[in-house]
């Protein structure tokens, strides 16, 4: 029962959050993701998003999922082993696994659900020979020399057996999970994966979106070369200026702080400068490894990168950082 001491509980608890810097907020964005945003009627760039190829309103990508919204209609109503699939998400799949050079692929609502779907295949791991399993939801069209994600950057996809990722960062921004895998794996998660089988699959526009955005990806390289440029010179940039960044290839870029309450500070400040990032603190991140994690994109121009640095140095100073 909902009562005023529960009530009491819950209040001071967000209380508490609040006055150690730990409280959340989320801002209300008045129009599509891209490298500026605007937010209460003010426009401001963008470095807190997981659009590191700046795909979100592609309009090529929005054209495709209008045209799969029109075609195939916003969903199944239903679960694919009781209904059927549409020919669009067993193009996806194959799609996927083509990309990430695999047998075969799964598709999930999202990068959580296909995780949570591979843990029957841990119970049989431990009974037998080990399988190799890498999350790649930050890596999957960024890292690697054609953007295949961490097994090319590192030099082992022949040695990965399982790839989960997401279609909801770099691969357009939207929605939508997968699990790449050899075949054998992939059947065997149709038939047991219980967030497989007891969610709605994606939807269309998701689907056609996404299989524009692979066709995209894999006949040119402009955007992830553009991302691996302005990810060198921002952190170039900031280490010059003096910010502890942990070292790194990859386009988030942590602004070591420590303390939750200076990285929220920070974050506001930075964005009265018109640069709109966010602190990390507990229990996103461990106690005391407070930072601002900034994301760049390929859709960041020389000057959007530029006065990101100068509004930090502004900031930091302030603060004591630098």
């Amino acid at each position: 029962m909902y009562s005023e001491v529960v009530k009491a509980r819950l209040a001071a608890e967000i209380d508490e959050m609040r006055a150690t810097g730990l409280l959340k907020i989320e801002r209300i964005l008045e129009g599509p993701q891209g490298p500026q945003v605007s937010v209460g009627g003010r426009t401001v760039l963008n470095f807190c998003a997981n659009n590191y190829l700046g795909l979100a309103d592609d309009p090529a990508l929005v054209r495709a999922a209008q045209d799969g919204l029109a075609r195939w209609g916003l969903g199944l109503a239903s679960v694919r082993f009781i209904c059927g699939t549409q020919t669009i998400h067993t193009e996806l799949e194959a799609a996927i696994a083509r990309f990430l050079g695999t047998n075969d692929a799964i598709l999930y609502t999202s990068c959580f659900d296909a995780n949570g779907g591979l843990f029957e295949i841990c119970e049989l791991a431990a009974r037998h020979d080990a399988l190799v399993m890498v999350d790649d939801s930050h890596a999957t069209g960024v890292l690697g020399p054609t953007g295949r994600g961490t097994p090319e950057h590192c030099g082992v996809q022949g040695r990965v057996d399982i790839v989960t990722s997401t279609l909801g960062k770099a691969l357009g921004g939207a929605s939508g999970g997968f699990t790449a895998a050899r075949r054998e794996i992939v059947a065997l998660l149709r038939q047991r994966s219980r967030p497989y089988l007891f969610s709605n699959t994606l939807a269309p526009p998701f689907v056609c979106a996404s299989l524009a955005c692979l066709e995209m990806l894999s006949g040119s390289s402009v955007r992830r070369d553009r991302l691996t440029a302005n990810t060198r010179w921002f952190r170039e940039a900031m280490t010059v200026a003096g910010f502890a960044i942990r070292p790194g290839v990859h386009p988030i870029v942590p602004i070591m702080l420590g303390d939750a309450r200076l990285a929220q500070q920070m974050a506001a400040d930075l964005f009265a400068e018109g640069i709109y990032v966010v602190g990390f603190s507990y229990p996103v991140v461990p106690r005391g490894a407070a930072r601002i994690r900034v994301q760049l994109s390929a859709a960041h121009e020389p000057a959007h990168l530029e006065r990101a640095v100068a509004a930090f140095v502004k900031v930091g100073r302030a603060h004591g950082i630098v």
